[in-house]
């Protein structure tokens, strides 16, 4: 998968969530990867069955969405179709893999009540200048 693709996942993940900081920083990241930006992320994460993706990522969406409600809410079902449009076995534990760890970071993040800004633009900004996860959290601390 892309880092577009990667960030999609922990984007809807963290909508599903509704862990506001978690979704602005990475909704932003996925816009800064994907070449049709924001508009495909808002499409993707309100309703992953209609946006305009590939059946693949339709399919790892899908998993992400399972594993956010509970593993065990993941079938195999959804493995055979994210299988049949072309996933890898790697693209489907890293999707997994997100899809878990963006619950708990959501969590953690929502429970220590972290800033976040209100203007989408902050978040934007932050994307297209970000050398990754830990220069965006440093300079966030700054700014707090």
């Amino acid at each position: 998968m892309s880092r577009g693709e990667r960030e999609l996942i922990a984007a809807y993940v963290s909508s599903l969530n509704e862990c506001r900081f978690c979704f602005s920083t990475h909704a932003a990241i996925a816009a800064a990867h994907l070449d049709e930006g924001m508009p495909l992320v808002e499409q993707a994460c309100a309703n992953p069955s209609a946006a305009p993706v590939s059946g693949k990522l339709r399919a790892l969406m899908d998993i992400a969405g399972a594993v956010q409600r509970g593993g065990k809410a993941v079938t195999q079902r959804h493995v055979d179709a994210a299988r049949a449009l072309g996933a890898t076995d790697m693209e489907i534990h890293d999707t997994v893999l997100i899809a878990a760890a963006f619950c708990m970071f959501n969590r953690y993040v929502d429970g220590l009540a972290t800033y976040a800004p209100d203007d989408p633009a902050v978040y934007a900004e932050r994307a297209r200048r970000s050398d990754g996860y830990v220069a965006g959290l440093a300079e966030l601390q700054r700014q707090a």
